[in-house]
């Protein structure tokens, strides 16, 4: 005699398995909040934004981007874990800011909180001058540098930011001595910079981009030249082993189960490997990046040691 009650068990279990199937291969099924830790018109919204038809054209669905600005990224890296971990809710971060800000004092949150998934790519350090500066080469300006030290002034990007950070590190290298000046943002210091009241200024190759031939980059920090930019040299070309910049990523909350963070690196992976975004990116003056969940960690640790060797030699730390 057929158990009715066992069948009918049976056949509830088998459709919860076959919905948690199928809601495994469906994710994700509905739209997913972008949550970016700055105002509005930053890069870290611009190369959010290029991220959005191609997610869509490839899994159906919206990356919703929202804001939540305050303390330079800070406000919002320290409620994420405080969000739903189901993998609709993800966030953009920054390199060296969730490194430095939480080494620097307390900001809500550790490096160590922040669940990153991937890496899709980082806006080069790059010297920039006016078109008409006396600076022709990266020579000419070490040289300048050394003849008057202290006396070649620089804008850039804030304190303890990727341009404060290569500054220093570029004067070490170069045994100079520059005087770096902060501004907030990069728009600030490139107007200072267009305007003469620095010398030159540490920017990205996204300044070159955007100011075309109003400036001169002297030397940008890839491991080869940026495919928009063929004339401009490298550090490394000059002898000087410099590689990085801001770098840009999405995190989740840290409660966020290890498969759902699998998927969501997958699927970013595949927006950065379609040709159609590459170029984008790098028509806007992005270098691209691969760094996926598996290889988040050991990616993290190397540049938390860059920054932080750098941040305490210049006594930023203290």
């Amino acid at each position: 005699m057929i158990n009715l009650t066992a069948v009918k068990t049976l056949a509830i279990a088998s459709a919860i398995s076959l919905a948690a199937a199928t809601g495994a291969m469906a994710f994700p099924d509905k739209p997913i909040e972008y949550i970016i830790p700055f105002g509005p018109g930053g890069e870290s919204d611009i190369s959010a934004r290029f991220q959005q038809p191609f997610f869509k054209d490839k899994f159906g669905q919206d990356l919703v981007v929202s804001y939540k600005p305050g303390g330079g990224g800070a406000v919002g890296w320290a409620q994420l874990n405080s969000m739903a971990g189901d993998g609709y809710t993800i966030m953009g971060i920054n390199l060296p800011h969730i490194v430095i800000k939480p080494a620097q004092k307390d900001v809500g949150f550790t490096t160590a909180d922040i669940n990153a998934f991937f890496m899709f790519h980082y806006t080069p350090d790059a010297i920039v001058v006016t078109a008409d500066s006396p600076y022709q080469t990266l020579a000419d300006l070490i040289a300048d540098a050394k003849a008057n030290p202290g006396a070649l002034t620089m804008s850039g990007s804030g304190k303890a930011t990727a341009n404060h950070l290569a500054q220093i590190r570029f004067d070490e290298m170069a045994g100079i001595k520059t005087t770096y000046v902060p501004f907030k943002g990069t728009g600030a210091s490139t107007t200072a910079n267009l305007g003469k009241q620095v010398k030159a200024q540490w920017g990205y190759s996204t300044v070159g981009a955007a100011q075309g031939d109003a400036v001169r980059m002297l030397a940008v920090a890839m491991e080869e030249r940026h495919p928009l930019f063929p004339d401009v040299p490298t550090f490394k070309e000059l002898g000087f082993d410099m590689v990085g910049g801001a770098y840009r990523g999405m995190a989740v909350p840290k409660d966020t189960p290890a498969e759902i963070v699998k998927a969501l690196s997958d699927a970013f992976a595949a927006v950065n490997a379609d040709e159609a975004f590459r170029k984008q990116m790098l028509d806007g003056g992005f270098a691209l990046l691969d760094v996926d969940a598996a290889g988040m960690a050991e990616f993290m640790k190397a540049r938390s040691e860059e920054y932080i060797a750098a941040a305490t030699a210049a006594g930023l730390l203290n």
